[in-house]
Order: C-alpha cells, then structure tokens, then sequence
C-alpha cells in the first residue's frame, strides 16, 4: 500500500504541471540553453576516447555465481553494472534499474555496451522488488522488461510508467508519487524522493513521466539509490528530513559533453563525481557508491575517469577515501562489510 506524505495531501504538488508533465523540485538548475546536440559532433569526439578496459573493471563470471551462492543467507549490494544492483536485505532481493541488453536505446540503435553485464537474466536468484528511477534508456529497458523471469516481483515505479510493465505480464505494479512509501514488511520500507533530473523515450513525451530516488529503510539502517540527478537545493532538505543515509549510491558518469556545450564537466542533470559527494555530503551520508560508469559511452568523459575523481576528491567533501567506494563489475559485498 502506497502512503502519501501529508505534506502532499492539501495542495497540488509544485513538481505537477497544469498539462500533465512534471519538473524539478523548486531551486533546481535549467537546462543550459547553449546546449546544441549534434549526433555528428558526438560521435567525432567519442572516437577520441581511449577504450582500453582494465582487467580489474570487471569481475570473472564465476566468481560472481560462486558469491552469489556463498551469500546467500547473507544481506549484500552486487554491482552487475551501470545502474544495475542486486540489493539483498533478509529475504528480501532488489533489482534497480534492471539493464541487460547489448545497447541503450530503441532496437539496435543506441550507445553500445562495452562491458557486458556481470549475469544475463537466466542467471541472477529470484527477485522480490523491482526499482525503476525513470524512462530513459540505460534505466528503463524494455527487453529486460519484457524478458525478466520473475513477472510476480513488486514492481515500483514513477508515475505514468507502470503501463510498462502491466502490458507485459507483471502482476504488482506500484505507480509512485515523490514521499510516498510502500511498507514491504516489518524491517523495510521503500520511499521514493525528488531528484533533479528529467524524463523522454520519444519525439513527443518529454516530461510526461515523473522521476526520483528510492530510499530504502531496513533494520535501521537507511540505503539510497538515486535516480540520474544533478546537484539542487532539494538534497539539503532530504538530509534534514530522512539523514544520515548509512550507504548513497549515486551517478558519477555521464557529465561532460564539451563541444557539445561551452563548459568542461558539467551538465545540469548528471553529476559529475565531485557533485555527486558535494550531494552525499548534503544527505549526510555515511558511505558513497559511485555508479552510472563504465558500462556505456553516454557523454565525453574518459570512460576510467570518473573512478578516479571520485576516490581522489573524497576527502575535500568530508569522506575518507575508503568511504567513496568504486565497485568493480560483478564485486559483491556485505552490507556490514561495506558500513564498517
């Protein structure tokens, strides 16, 4: 059962249109209107990266099954890449933003993976909640959907995207508003927050549906999976009113897109790593996990980049290194081996 924060119950939201669309939370930054797109431009200066994967990027598919089996009875976070983690918390697993297709985009089009996802479908246990943050196309997509082997997982999603999944055979389908909860059972609680970011798969539904992050209480300890975000006021008021958040799991890819725009590492719905503890900072947070990385070319950076900027930035934001951690594709870790 979904429960709306009472805040919310009195008046219309401000992140409602008159029209039906959504927008960011009040004091989030604008697009920059100097941002000209050019497919041409993009892919002349895409060609420049260096493509070379290090090894230890990616974890042997065998070790990734043996640990899965090990920790089983155990509660962990597995990466098995971009913004795809399997969350195991008692009996209870979560996937989000579930992504196994070879391309993130309609069809065959789309950027290309160039690491593989750490399991294919056939090969990750049984799932009881489905997250998904938004409709873009490295979050939302519709090959998993539709081939995803556990159609009877709670599925919770932003407003005006469960069609997706009630089209394709899913039978608890959860449409939610930001502050609204859903209590899973007596340890966990899953309540989806405002993030700073923006919704389109096509010409003519920009905005059309809502986006956010998923905070997910569990035997006192507090997880937050973040939908793409950029920085905003919004998270300082999310730190007040949920922190400390024990682990942040955030995007630090996907934020410098130099022609394309007039400034170097920076995008108004991306954080780049700097950003993204800037925000965690915001939401005292305890620990950070750098996602949304090595997994696609989505924008201009080096694709090793932003491993390296999260860990050597940490301690200007208030962490020690070792609590910006960097997972590798395929890593599993206990929860309480990650919190100590």
């Amino acid at each position: 059962m979904c429960i709306r924060d009472s805040l919310y119950m009195d008046k219309i939201p401000y992140h409602h249109l008159p029209d039906g669309t959504f927008r960011n939370p009040q004091g989030s930054p604008k697009v920059d209107r100097n941002f000209k797109w050019s497919f041409k431009v993009f892919n002349k200066e895409k060609k420049k990266l260096n493509m070379t994967v290090p090894k230890d990027h990616v974890v042997d598919k065998k070790q990734v099954l043996a640990d899965i089996k090990k920790y089983k009875d155990g509660d962990y976070i597995g990466w098995i890449g971009h913004a795809t983690f399997l969350i195991k918390l008692g009996n209870t697993t979560i996937i989000t933003d579930p992504v196994f297709s070879k391309n993130a985009g309609p069809l065959i089009f789309g950027p290309k993976r160039f690491t593989e996802p750490a399991l294919n479908l056939k090969e990750i246990p049984p799932v009881d909640i489905f997250l998904l943050t938004h409709n873009h196309y490295d979050h939302q997509d519709m090959m998993t959907i539709r081939r995803f082997p556990f159609k009877n997982t709670k599925v919770m999603a932003p407003l005006k995207l469960g069609k997706y999944f009630e089209k394709n055979g899913y039978s608890d389908v959860n449409e939610m508003d930001w502050y609204e909860e859903i209590i899973i059972n007596e340890k966990m609680k899953i309540t989806f927050l405002p993030a700073v970011h923006w919704s389109k798969r096509s010409l003519t539904d920009t905005n059309k549906s809502l986006w956010g992050n998923f905070l997910i209480e569990y035997d006192e300890k507090k997880i937050l999976f973040a939908c793409d975000t950029g920085v905003g006021n919004i998270y300082k008021e999310i730190g007040e009113k949920y922190g400390p958040i024990d682990i942040n799991i955030i995007n630090i890819g996907a934020y410098n897109f130099y022609p394309l725009t007039p400034y170097k590492d920076k995008s108004a719905y991306h954080t780049n790593p700097e950003e993204a503890l800037e925000i965690s900072r915001d939401l005292k947070s305890k620990k950070v996990i750098g996602m949304h990385w090595g997994t696609f070319v989505l924008s201009l950076e080096p694709i090793m980049e932003p491993r390296d900027r999260f860990r050597d930035n940490a301690e200007k934001y208030g962490f020690k290194k070792e609590d910006a951690i960097i997972f590798k594709i395929g890593q599993i870790e206990l929860l309480n081996e990650i919190l100590k």
